[in-house]
């Protein structure tokens, strides 16, 4: 979504003075290698390559600074005190994308950037002579299980969502570097650790009501910036699963593969046979374009407000933008498209034939879900007579390979659980009082779209998404 929101504004805000891009990069050059591999040359950019021609390059030139940094430390790991001295004197609004969304990360990785990365931004921002606005992209999921209407609320320091409070972040931090330093003393390795941390967080997280360390530590990244905002306008965006372009720059860019999208990848390869969930919940997708929309009414409507006032949590203007409120889908519905999709447009397989699907087995429990994988991966199995060393050490395989792949399902299974069963919905009247205080005061309504009641989502699916998803994503 960060590439989306830098081609949104190269395109369409032509006279915005200049955009400082931060870039996990150790020098100019190598952010340099990053911004024009990893951004400019995607497929993304060709509608501005188009409108650009050959004077793309001095306009970037003359919009873009690089800033080679990490938001993981103070001043954005900046060395250039030149450029920090720059960027203090001339920016006026910061926009943090910066995050690890995923669910199983290792809990001191994601305590860094989701958590202690968004203070590091803030301070930062708070150094700018002129700066108007701070805007921080969340999540709608730090939630966390929670049922019904989900309100746009803030949260306090410290705040959990067990009920039993006492979150205290300091003290995350802390445990975080004792559990590595007792690692380190046992001389652990570098996958033991990983796997170690990993878990940590799940625990830590769910100690605190949260079911994974990505929602738990964008949750104390959120109470962090309430904390520190002091006079400084303050805009969190807490957009819900975040899916391919619904028409800008162009219909179905996607960039890395998303939740509903590994179901998708497995589905047309033949290799999901069941679904675990209840196939009746509302899964809230929202296009990636209106999101950056989203992002931007908000900017221009949130910035240089006189009214805030420090320590005021009801001063930090928060926006869910999701569609489970005002245009609610169904598992059912994308498991249809999916059906229907593949079916007239199957996935050609390593062996040149195209993979036949079929109707998705729907457990609507865990007990079935168990019961599934006994019968279909382990019971053709038992019983079995290995009569020599040959086929002996064949089934050894096999069972490992189940074995790896049992885990690897259950894995999955308990960091998606929560969401496979949600039954809450995202509230959006924040962000439905944005799209019309826009509309009224004349925003371009086409060019700033971000209300997800225009989107037909069985065209949306069949014509954009999948498609996109083929185009970008498959392998």
């Amino acid at each position: 979504m960060d590439v989306v929101f830098v081609e949104k504004i190269l395109r369409v805000q032509p006279n915005v003075k200049r955009l400082y891009l931060l870039l996990r990069a150790e020098d100019a050059k190598s952010a340099s290698q990053r911004f024009h591999n990893e951004v400019i040359a995607k497929d993304l950019f060709r509608v501005l390559r188009e409108k650009l021609g050959e004077n793309l390059n001095p306009f970037i030139s003359e919009k873009v600074t690089l800033v080679p940094g990490d938001i993981t430390f103070e001043n954005l790991g900046v060395n250039d005190p030149n450029l920090v001295e720059e960027m203090w004197k001339e920016v006026d609004i910061v926009v943090n994308l910066a995050a690890t969304t995923n669910f199983d990360e290792r809990y001191d990785v994601a305590l860094h950037l989701n958590t202690f990365g968004a203070m590091n931004v803030i301070n930062f921002a708070k150094k700018c002579a002129n700066i108007q606005l701070l805007l921080h992209v969340s999540t709608a999921y730090v939630s966390g299980e929670k049922a019904g209407l989900i309100l746009e609320n803030p949260y306090r320091m410290g705040e959990t969502l067990d009920g039993g409070g006492g979150l205290d972040i300091d003290a995350e931090k802390k445990v975080v570097e004792e559990r590595l330093s007792e690692l380190y003393t046992k001389e652990a390795t570098d996958a033991e650790i990983t796997v170690e941390m990993k878990d940590f967080g799940i625990q830590r997280a769910r100690k605190h009501g949260w079911p994974n360390a990505y929602v738990f530590t964008k949750a104390m990244g959120e109470m962090l910036l309430g904390h520190l905002k002091g006079n400084l306008p303050l805009v969190i965006i807490r957009p819900t699963i975040v899916t391919s372009t619904f028409k800008e720059p162009f219909p179905g860019w996607v960039e890395g593969i998303r939740t509903i999208d590994s179901l998708a990848v497995g589905y047309a390869k033949g290799k999901l046979k069941c679904f675990l969930g209840d196939p009746e919940s509302i899964i809230d997708v929202i296009p990636a374009d209106m999101v950056v929309n989203a992002m931007m009414v908000a900017m221009a409507a949130n910035a240089n407000q006189p009214c805030y006032r420090p320590d005021d949590h009801d001063q930090i203007a928060i926006y869910q933008v999701g569609s489970s409120v005002s245009n609610p889908i169904r598992f059912t519905c994308i498991q249809d498209y999916g059906l229907r999709y593949f079916t007239s447009n199957p996935w050609i397989g390593k062996d040149g034939k195209p993979i036949k699907v079929g109707k998705v087995t729907v457990l609507s429990s865990m007990d079935s879900f168990h019961r599934y994988m006994a019968i279909y991966y382990l019971l053709p199995l038992k019983g079995l007579e290995i009569i020599n060393i040959a086929l002996c050490q064949y089934f050894r395989g096999v069972y490992r390979d189940l074995h790896r792949k049992i885990n690897f399902v259950m894995r999955l299974i308990e960091l998606y659980q929560p969401y496979l069963f949600f039954k809450g919905i995202y509230d959006d009247i924040n962000t439905e009082k944005l799209r019309m205080a826009a509309k009224d005061s004349g925003v371009e309504v086409d060019v700033f779209n971000f209300d997800p009641k225009t989107v037909n989502w069985e065209d949306y699916f069949m014509n954009t998404h999948i498609p996109g998803i083929v185009k970008y994503v498959f392998k």
